[in-house]
């Protein structure tokens, strides 16, 4: 059977085959083709064994893996999909068979390979749910728990509110819907952006899969087969963001050794039976084993995995040997229970210190052995939105907002994936596993529908359908500004969409403006700096110098405040592990939480006026020398660090609460490294009107024409073409295969 591969202009691949597996082989060959060394990546960081040629960098990462156990859960998914949907399993295995012969000749190309001594591995047929769980497991933000814990531990409960935003460790993302009563055709048209760290290659891959049964365009993860969040079949499209729901816990844990071995976490050595406390009294055996992650330019390093009932132990606490004194309760400052259950029924209360207590992570694939790979086939194989519909209701994970329309004028708008029925307290805090009342009591079903009201919807991360599911949602600005925009017209076409795209309004600058304008015996700089402001329009554009100045104000008032004694008790929380540290850091936190600070009746006794007042004058004495764009710079990750390339990376519009959501660090750097990570527009009545972009190029290749060629487009807003002619295309002969 045959099967063609064709490219557009822009280097994008149009895959033909005879049947849906087939297409799956070619859509794997083809993107170990283009993306060889990023898929490499992705698959040790799944296993846990990327610090092998990244080096000590990478450590952090790989000890998470290790004790989340990624790597088993992908392969218990993966045995558990052959047994209830044998058609997906085996679509998954051809996809799989693609990578492993296209990896070879991908890796010759690509000279990072090279430049670490890494010879391309072999894909195992659960390496792509591999690939989907390490990059979606903190998509729910669970680390934030850890955040609160410190707030109320330091400030009270009372202060987690105050710091409730879309933090510096999640994702977010733009989508919207509009009806045919708003557009020029009278289809609908659906767009958007997701917002994630911008990678280079990006995370998203422009793609088109076309076989008998469908002909599909839309944006795919490198490494797992079909197109999961926004795509286009001819007659529906549909796209996501991500809904902030909580579904993972973290649970506290008692855990004692029964043989002889030291405390976990003190490395090699350790050992002995491991038991954890159970919510009914009782010591249940826990899982454990030791593993070796391998270092470059380093020492190996011995890692202990320990699971318990709940889940994997992700931050290993003090287990006192022996089992006579397990882990106690009573010295710290968290209730823990009744001192009877601490030391297994003797009555003596060991003086632990909860507050540093071994935890465990609770997540809907490690509990049910489904990641929703499921929802894949279906979704390419959808004709209307019912078919989508059905399809997401094999959603696991990430929790996702959809909107879908069709050609029929089928419109959806509803939550998919597996929450969690369980506590309160499970949602916002961390729990002791010891207790009763914290376990799970099945899904929550069904999940809920949005409405669209007078022909629009718009998802942003903002409350919404998804709000009896969640515990911090993103800051109203973006939606509310989409939803305005859009209602000024109802003759919306798909080329018009890139304006919104690119809209830099901060409505978030109100608040610090306030403050401004109330002060008064500024001397004579900071008094003409702060009329600037206080007439600026309040669009982050990369041209604009007065956008510099507030985000220089912004960053001194951030700084002052983090400093504040009342604040800065928060500045070193308890010593977690590194992948967990970005929702530690305070600066970040107090950034993106600003307005909320700033807003706030009273503040710990902080003089917000006169924290204002003292970085208005501080950037007057010394301002900004040039516009937004020359400080506000795209920063993307790398697995290779390459300092030459950033240096060469685009001056950026936009902000954090703007739709142009190129969010900076105010008060560490101006430097934006998340963004949107694709752009796309969906026109459901003509897919030929179809548009999107990417930030970077469809090739992972560095000598590639097609490596970097969309990122101007990018930068300043264009939008690509989507090509659905065939004969417009060019055939890639080099990977046409026979089978």
């Amino acid at each position: 059977m045959t099967v063609e591969i064709y490219r557009d202009a822009w280097g994008v691949p149009h895959l033909r085959a005879g049947d849906a597996r087939e297409l799956a082989r070619a859509q794997g060959l083809a993107t170990a083709h283009d993306r060889a060394w990023q898929m490499e990546v992705e698959r040790h960081r799944a296993r846990g064994t990327s610090a092998a040629f990244l080096g000590p960098d990478a450590l952090g990462w790989d000890r998470f893996a290790r004790q989340a156990r990624l790597d088993d859960t992908a392969r218990r998914c993966f045995t558990a999909l052959e047994r209830r949907d044998p058609e997906t399993a085996a679509w998954v295995r051809a996809y799989v068979d693609g990578v492993n012969q296209g990896l070879p000749e991908g890796a010759r190309r690509a000279p990072e390979f090279t430049a670490v001594a890494l010879a391309p591995g072999r894909w195992e047929p659960w390496t792509p749910l591999g690939v989907w769980l390490a990059t979606h497991v903190l998509f729910a933000g669970f680390p934030g728990k850890l955040w609160r814990e410190e707030v109320v531990r330091h400030l009270g409960p009372d202060a987690v509110g105050l710091f409730a935003t879309d933090g510096p460790g999640t994702s977010g993302s733009n989508g919207w819907l509009v009806t045919g009563e708003r557009t020029a055709t009278g289809g609908p048209v659906v767009a958007g952006d997701p917002h994630r760290y911008i990678e280079a290659p990006g995370v998203y891959q422009q793609i088109r899969l076309s076989c008998p049964e469908f002909d599909v365009i839309g944006l795919a993860v490198p490494g797992v087969p079909g197109i999961a969040h926004f795509g286009h079949t001819g007659t529906v499209a549909w796209a996501i963001t991500n809904a902030m729901a909580d579904y993972q816990d973290l649970y506290r844990e008692r855990l004692r050794r029964t043989g002889d071995g030291g405390f976990v976490g003190d490395g090699v050595g350790a050992g002995g039976r491991v038991e954890a406390l159970g919510p009914d009294g009782v010591w249940y055996p826990a899982s454990r084993h030791t593993e070796i992650i391998e270092v470059a330019d380093g020492d190996p390093v011995e890692v202990e995995v320990i699971e318990t009932d709940r889940g994997p132990v992700v931050i290993n606490g003090d287990v006192i040997n022996g089992g006579t004194e397990p882990y106690g309760d009573g010295g710290g400052d968290t209730d823990s229970g009744s001192g009877d259950n601490a030391d297994g029924g003797s009555g003596r209360d060991p003086g632990g210190d909860v507050s540093t207590a071994p935890l465990s992570l609770r997540h809907p694939p490690r509990v049910t052995e489904d990641l929703g790979f499921s929802s894949l086939l279906p979704l390419l194989r959808a004709r209307r939105v019912a078919d989508v519909d059905r399809a997401f209701d094999d959603w696991a994970e990430p929790v996702n907002v959809v909107q879908a329309a069709d050609t029929e004028g089928g419109l959806l708008h509803r939550v998919a994936g597996r929450v969690p029925v369980r506590s309160e307290d499970n949602r916002t805090r961390i729990v002791n596993a010891w207790e009763p009342g914290h376990e799970w009591h099945g899904w929550y079903a069904p999940m809920p529908r949005g409405t669209v009201d007078d022909g629009i919807a718009v998802m942003a991360n903002q409350r919404g359908p998804a709000t009896p599911l969640g515990v911090e949602f993103a800051p109203p600005h973006r939606a509310t500004r989409l939803r305005a925009l859009l209602g000024t017209r109802r003759d919306w076409s798909a080329a018009d969409m890139a304006a919104l795209h690119m809209d830099t309004h901060l409505a978030s600058a109100a608040p610090l403006l306030d403050l401004l304008a109330a002060l008064d015996g500024l001397t004579p700089e900071a008094a003409s700096l702060r009329d600037r402001l206080l007439h600026w329009n309040r669009h982050m554009t990369a041209d604009s110098t007065e956008a510099a100045t507030y985000a220089a104000v912004r960053g001194a008032v951030v700084r002052r405040l983090a400093a504040h004694p009342a604040l800065a008790r928060l500045t070193e929380p308890r010593l977690y592990p590194e992948v967990f540290r970005p929702w530690l850091a305070l600066v970040p936190r107090v950034a993106f939480a600003l307005e909320s600070l700033l807003r706030a009746e009273e503040l710990y006794g902080i003089d917000r006026a006169e924290a204002v007042r003292a970085a208005v004058e501080e950037v007057a004495g010394d301002p900004p020398k040039g516009t937004w764009g020359d400080t506000h710079r795209l920063a993307p990750w790398r697995a290779l660090p390459d300092s030459s390339c950033n240096e060469r990376e685009p001056g950026l519009s936009g902000d954090h609460d703007c739709v142009l959501c190129t969010s900076a660090v105010p008060g560490l750097t101006d430097r934006a490294a998340r963004g949107p990570a694709a752009r796309y527009v969906w026109d459901v009545a003509r897919r030929e009107n179809s548009l999107w972009v990417v930030p970077f190029g469809a090739s992972g290749v560095p000598d590639s024409p097609h490596h970097r060629d969309q990122l101007p487009l990018w930068a300043r807003g264009d939008l690509v073409p989507v090509v659905t002619d065939w004969t417009k295309l060019m055939e890639d002969s080099t990977w046409r295969t026979e089978r």
